[in-house]
C-alpha cells in the first residue's frame, strides 16, 4: 500500500461546473483526521473563503462510512480509524478569476488552494495527484481533445496530457495551477529553460512577436538577478477574453487574464493595450524572485487559514510594479518616450486621489486585508495603493541612490535574492530598509520614515530633473477650470465618490446622490460636468439631486480643479551629466 497521501480530481459536470475530488490517506494511526482548505491564496491578500464552494465531504474506510463533522468554516474532522481513509467531495467551480477554479464546456482551470484539502500533520510530506479527463457523459465528445498545462512535476503523465503528477508537499501542490482544454502554445527560451504562453479562449495573435518580446523582457529580469531559479519550464497560463486584465504569480508559472485586443497583431509595435499586457507579463515574471522566493518572514511558511499581516507589501508589490515597466524599456521592447508616459500615468493615478496623503504605505500594506481589496465610495479619500505608490517610492529610492553614489536599487534587489530568496529565509519587517542602508552606505531612515511610515511625497520633479526629464501638470482638453470634486457611476448622473474636503462635500452632497439639475439645467448622462464650463472659481451654483427618493437642494461654491494629469518630457536645456545618468538607469 502506498504510504503517501494521494489526490484525484475529475471534471464530472462541465455544464454544472463541478469537479470531483478524492483524497486517499494511508495509515491514519487510529487518530482522528483533520483536513483544512486555505481561506486565501498567496499573492492575493484577501480572505476568499474557498470552502464555500465545497459540497458535502464524505469518508470511507474498509468499505464503511466514517463520520465527518465540520469544525469551522474551512476545517473538517474524520472520526478515528486505523484503516486507510478515502475522502470524497465535489467543488463548484464557476470563478473566472485567476484565484479560484472554473469549469465549463470550453475549459477547466483550478488553483489547488481552492480544490485540495490539506491533511493536518502531513502537509509536509510528498504526495501525488491524478488529473483525470472529464467524465461528464453529456460532454464526452466536447472534451475528447482536451490537453493539460501545468508546471506540476510529472509522475508518469505525458507532457500536456492528463495523468499522474507529484509534489514535494502540500505547499507545492497548491502553487501549480492547472489549465485543461484546447489551447495554443507559444514557445520561447530563457536562460536555457523552455517557456510557453498557454493561450486559451478565442483569439488571434502574432505569436512570433509575442515570443520575441517576452523573451527580451524575461531575459532582462534574469540579468538583473543573475540567474533563473531552478525549474524545468515556465508557463504563462493566459485566458483570453473580450475584456479583462489580471494576473497571479506562482513558483514556476503565472495565471493571466487579458483582452483579445491586447494581444499583438500586425505592426502594432507599441500599441497601448499590448504594452499594458507586456507590463502584466513582466510584473508576474518578476515575482519569480520578489514574492515567490524573496518574501516576508510572516509568509515563511504561509499560514492560509487566516490573515497574515505585514507592512512590507509595498516592497513586494510596489517594487515589482516599478520594475515591470522598467524591464520593458531596458529590454528595448518600448522606447524612452513610452516609458516616460507609463511613469506619468502612475504619478497621475496616485496624486489624483486624496488617499495618498492620508494613508501611509506601511498602513496600506498592513490593511490590505480589510481595505485595498474591499473598496467603497470612501476608498479614494482614505486608501492608497501599495502597488502604485509603492512603485513611486521605489522610483524615488532608486533615483536617490543613483544621485548619491554608485549603488542602485538593482544592487539591493540582488542582495535580497542572495541573502534571503536563495536561502529560503523570510525578510524581517525591517530587513529591506536595513539592507538598503547597509549596501548603499546612505542614511535612509529619514527617507523611509517620511515615505513609508509617513505620507510625505517624494520630490519626483527634482529627481527626474536629475535624469534629464521634466515632470509637469498636463492640461485636460475640454475640461472646466472648476470642479465639484465628484465622480459619477458610468452611464448615470449618480455620484460614485465625493472627494475629501471638496466643495461638494462642504455643501453636503454625498456619494449615491443622483444629480438632476445645475442652475435649473438638466445634468446630462454623457457629459455630467460639461455644464460647469462657463463658470469660474468662486461662483456659486444651485444643484438639485435625489437622495434615495427625496429631492434635495444644495448651494455649492465652486473650487479650482485640482491637478489630475501629469506628463514627463525632456528638459528644455540638455544636461550631459543627467542624460548619462538616465542612460545608465534605463539601460541597467
Amino acid at each position: 500500500m502506498a504510504s503517501n497521501v494521494h489526490y484525484s480530481i475529475t471534471p464530472v459536470s462541465l455544464g454544472g461546473h463541478r469537479f470531483a475530488v478524492t483524497i486517499s490517506i494511508p495509515d491514519p494511526g487510529g487518530q482522528a483526521l483533520m483536513l483544512t482548505l486555505p481561506a486565501w491564496i498567496p499573492g492575493s491578500y484577501l480572505v476568499r473563503d474557498f470552502s464555500k464552494h465545497i459540497g458535502r465531504v464524505e469518508a470511507q474506510a474498509d468499505g464503511q462510512s466514517l463520520r465527518v463533522s465540520k469544525q469551522n468554516k474551512c476545517c473538517w474532522r474524520v472520526e478515528p480509524t486505523s484503516s486507510a481513509v478515502t475522502l470524497s467531495y465535489e467543488v463548484y467551480a464557476h470563478d473566472l478569476s485567476v484565484r479560484g477554479a472554473h469549469l465549463d464546456t470550453t475549459h477547466g482551470f483550478f488553483n489547488g488552494s481552492s480544490v485540495f484539502l490539506s491533511v493536518d500533520g502531513r502537509a509536509g510530506e510528498a504526495l501525488t495527484v491524478d488529473i483525470h479527463r472529464p467524465s461528464d457523459p453529456d460532454h464526452t465528445n466536447t472534451s475528447a481533445d482536451w490537453l493539460v498545462a501545468t508546471t506540476l512535476p510529472a509522475d508518469g503523465a505525458v507532457e500536456w496530457d492528463f495523468g499522474r503528477y507529484r509534489a514535494a508537499d502540500y505547499a507545492e501542490l497548491i502553487d501549480h495551477p492547472v489549465e485543461m482544454g484546447q489551447f495554443d502554445l507559444v514557445p520561447f527560451e530563457v536562460a536555457g529553460v523552455p517557456h510557453y504562453f498557454v493561450l486559451s479562449g478565442t483569439h488571434r495573435c502574432d505569436s512570433e512577436r509575442l515570443a520575441k518580446d517576452a523573451e527580451l523582457i524575461c531575459s532582462e529580469q534574469v540579468k538583473l538577478f543573475g540567474e533563473l531559479p531552478p525549474m524545468e519550464r515556465y508557463l504563462f497560463l493566459t485566458r483570453v477574453e473580450g475584456s479583462g486584465y489580471g494576473g497571479l504569480e506562482h513558483r514556476n508559472c503565472c495565471a493571466l487574464v487579458c483582452a483579445r485586443g491586447s494581444l499583438p497583431m500586425g505592426n502594432a509595435v507599441q500599441a497601448k493595450d499590448y504594452r499594458q499586457f507586456l507590463g502584466l507579463v513582466s510584473h508576474e515574471y518578476f515575482h519569480l524572485w520578489n514574492v515567490k522566493r524573496i518574501k516576508p518572514a510572516v509568509f515563511t511558511p504561509y499560514a492560509l487559514e487566516a490573515e497574515s499581516y505585514t507592512a512590507l507589501l509595498w516592497v513586494f508589490e510596489g517594487i515589482t510594479s516599478y520594475y515591470d515597466d522598467l524591464a520593458l524599456v531596458r529590454s528595448g521592447v518600448i522606447d524612452e518616450v513610452s516609458y516616460a508616459d507609463l511613469l506619468a500615468q502612475i504619478i497621475s493615478r496616485v496624486r489624483s486621489v486624496p488617499g495618498h496623503t492620508h494613508q501611509t504605505l506601511a498602513e496600506s500594506s498592513f490593511d490590505a486585508w480589510i481595505k485595498f481589496y474591499k473598496p467603497d465610495e470612501n476608498s479614494p479619500n482614505a486608501v492608497v495603493s501599495y502597488y502604485a505608490k509603492g512603485a513611486l517610492i521605489a522610483l524615488a529610492l532608486d533615483l536617490t541612490l543613483r544621485e548619491r553614489g554608485d549603488t542602485t536599487l538593482d544592487d539591493v534587489m540582488q542582495e535580497l535574492w542572495q541573502n534571503y530568496g536563495k536561502k529560503g529565509i523570510g525578510v524581517p519587517e525591517d530587513g529591506f530598509e536595513e539592507l538598503a542602508e547597509q549596501i548603499s552606505g546612505v542614511h535612509l531612515r529619514p527617507f523611509f520614515n517620511a515615505m513609508v511610515r509617513g505620507t510625505e511625497e517624494p520630490d519626483l520633479e527634482s529627481l527626474l530633473n536629475g535624469m534629464g526629464w521634466q515632470l509637469a501638470e498636463a492640461p485636460l482638453a475640454d475640461a472646466p477650470l472648476t470642479s465639484l470634486g465628484v465622480t459619477f457611476i458610468p452611464g448615470t448622473t449618480t455620484l460614485k465618490t465625493v472627494r475629501r474636503d471638496s466643495c461638494a462635500e462642504r455643501a453636503g452632497i454625498a456619494a449615491g446622490d443622483t444629480l438632476v439639475a445645475i442652475d435649473s439645467l438638466r445634468v446630462l448622462v454623457d457629459k455630467p460636468v460639461s455644464i460647469l464650463l462657463p463658470y469660474t472659481v468662486g461662483d456659486t451654483i444651485r444643484i438639485h439631486a435625489f437622495r434615495r427618493d427625496e429631492l434635495k437642494r444644495f448651494d455649492v461654491t465652486l473650487e479650482k480643479r485640482p491637478p489630475s494629469l501629469w506628463k514627463i518630457a525632456p528638459l528644455t536645456h540638455a544636461n550631459p551629466k543627467a542624460d548619462a545618468r538616465k542612460a545608465r538607469w534605463l539601460n541597467s
